[in-house]
C-alpha cells in the first residue's frame, strides 16, 4: 500500500505526520527543529477549526476560506484574526480565549529559532511539545471529541 501524498492529507492526517515528524526529532535531540514542527502542527489545527467554523456553518466558498487562511499569516494570527471574532459570544469564546496564550507561547519560540537563529534545549522543546499537545488537542477535539495524539 502506498502512501498518500502530503497535500493530499486531510488537515487531522497531517497533523498527525507533523506529530511523528516533531517527536522524532526530539527525540534525537534535534530540539529547536521540533519546536518549528510543534508550530506546523498548531497552525494546521487552527487551520482546521477555521475550516470548520466557516466552510461547515457558514457554507463559505473553500477558495475564499484558504484565501483568509493565508491573509491571517501565522498561527497567532489565525487564533486572533480568525478564530476569536468566529467565538465571539458562543460557548467556544473561553476555549479559544485559553489556547491563545499557548499559540502565542509556541509562536514566539518558533520566531526566536526561524527569525533570530535561536537554539534551544531539551526543556524548551518539551514545553514546546507540551503546550502544542494541549493546543491541538483542545482544539481539534472542539470539532472531533474523540482526537487525541500519540505518546511517545
Amino acid at each position: 500500500m502506498s502512501k498518500r501524498k502530503y497535500e493530499q492529507r486531510t488537515d487531522l492526517e497531517k497533523i498527525r505526520s507533523q506529530w511523528v515528524k516533531l517527536t522524532g526529532l526530539h527525540s534525537r535531540e534535534e530540539w529547536s527543529a521540533a519546536i518549528v514542527r510543534c508550530a506546523t502542527a498548531a497552525e494546521i489545527a487552527a487551520n482546521f477549526a477555521v475550516r470548520r467554523e466557516l466552510v461547515l456553518k457558514t457554507k463559505l466558498d473553500s477558495g475564499f476560506v484558504d484565501h483568509l487562511l493565508h491573509w491571517a499569516n501565522g498561527l497567532d494570527g489565525k487564533v486572533t484574526k480568525l478564530l476569536a471574532p468566529l467565538a465571539k459570544g458562543s460557548k467556544r469564546q473561553n476555549t479559544f480565549q485559553k489556547l491563545r496564550k499557548n499559540s502565542q507561547h509556541i509562536a514566539e519560540k518558533r520566531n526566536a529559532i526561524v527569525h533570530r537563529g535561536e537554539f534551544c534545549n531539551e526543556a524548551e522543546s518539551k514545553a514546546a511539545i507540551d503546550k502544542t499537545r494541549d493546543f491541538v488537542e483542545t482544539l481539534v477535539r472542539l470539532y472531533e471529541p474523540t482526537f487525541r495524539l500519540e505518546k511517545k
